[in-house]
């Protein structure tokens, strides 16, 4: 991941990104990037992890949860994981993981959160959490 004459939103994004999902999944998404998706993967690191997740107007860990309530109610089983695994990284706590959960069944809908917790389930078992 050269980031040679790259902007400093894609340098602090490929930073916050490799921090929370870990260094190993990001080389793995870039790596296994083609022509179609390469382009993806330079949006994804300086739009969303530069130009948002390195913002300081919230810690990474209310990010986490932000996203976890937002990936569930869309019912993202696959990006919710991701950042399962990620917000565990963040040091969001197995308890607060469940509550979010639970806060997004309030206003995303029951079926949405039965999904989540499937997947955070999941998640928090392979890490040896529950």
């Amino acid at each position: 991941m050269n980031t040679e004459g790259k902007s400093e939103a894609y340098r602090s994004g490929l930073a916050v990104r490799s921090d929370v999902l870990g260094k190993e999944y990001v080389e793995r998404a870039f790596r296994e990037a083609d022509a179609f998706t390469a382009d993806l993967q330079d949006f994804l690191t300086e739009h969303a992890w530069g130009a948002v997740w390195a913002r300081p107007g919230l810690t990474r860990k209310t990010r986490s949860m932000l996203v976890i309530a937002m990936t569930a109610v869309l019912g993202r089983p696959h990006e919710l994981e991701i950042h399962v695994r990620g917000a565990l990284n963040n040091g969001v706590s197995v308890d607060e993981i469940k509550e979010v959960l639970l806060q997004a069944a309030v206003y995303g809908g029951t079926p949405a959160c039965l999904d989540g917790f499937r997947v955070a389930r999941k998640v928090l078992k392979e890490a040896g959490l529950i």
